[in-house]
């Protein structure tokens, strides 16, 4: 069973990569920095483990 905070996780990276994908189809070079500044930082997020 997959943890429900990973699954969101996903859903989220999945949906920042469709709206990369409009930037870049929009030729929006602005909106695509922002986006791909977004997911390294989610991507960070995801690989530094939890303080408790």
């Amino acid at each position: 069973m997959v943890n429900t905070s990973v699954q969101r996780a996903e859903l989220r990276i999945d949906d920042y990569l469709d709206l990369l994908n409009l930037a870049k189809q929009l030729q929006d070079a602005k909106w695509q920095k922002e986006i791909i500044r977004k997911l390294e930082w989610l991507n960070d997020r995801q690989q530094t483990p939890a303080l408790n």
